[in-house]
């Protein structure tokens, strides 16, 4: 429970972040206290100071509240993923070279940031690109990935490989 006071006492209101615990584990036995408990969990951030505040945050929570029940607690927080950031002109490239395939009308520019546990942000660590959806989109069958009722629309596929093969193109042509 104190894990998700970070986020609203100490992350600013227009910094995002998301903290949340989706595991615990302790014990076998429904007749003994167990000796370990391990709680784990995600958080997610557009920032790497935001997910160093919530790193801090988390330890000292974690170190404190066992402390005040006479225990210890040790934090292994890891940095699977960076946060999965858009460059703004890449993105725009992204839509124009979508819209020329399928037209304007069927190219949602608009999509609000995902957090997004996604190794793609290495790349946009690197160099500027955008992260992009392509699929389903809104309607039957639309619904986010992980989802046990995602089935993701085959039909879509060569869409998918048109969009990657003009982009090539119109980057390559600019060369």
């Amino acid at each position: 429970m104190a894990a998700q006071t970070i986020v609203s006492r100490n992350i600013r209101p227009h910094d995002t972040a998301v903290v949340s615990i989706t595991q615990i584990h302790a014990g076998d036995a429904y007749n003994v206290i167990p000796q370990t408990a391990q709680i784990m969990g995600t958080a997610r951030a557009f920032s790497m100071e935001v997910l160093a505040m919530i790193e801090d945050n988390l330890r000292r929570l974690a170190e404190n509240i066992a402390a005040g029940f006479g225990a210890t607690a040790k934090l292994d927080f890891r940095l699977e993923f960076m946060p999965t950031v858009n460059n703004d002109a890449e993105t725009q490239f992204a839509i124009d070279c979508a819209a020329e395939l399928v037209g304007a009308e069927r190219v949602n520019g608009d999509i609000p940031m995902i957090m997004a546990s996604e190794d793609f942000s290495y790349m946009l660590n690197e160099r500027p690109g955008a992260y992009i959806m392509v699929g389903n989109g809104a309607g039957e069958g639309g619904c986010e990935v992980h989802n046990p009722a995602y089935d993701f629309n085959d039909q879509a596929i060569p869409y998918g490989a048109a969009f990657f093969a003009t982009a090539v193109e119109k980057k390559l042509a600019r060369r």
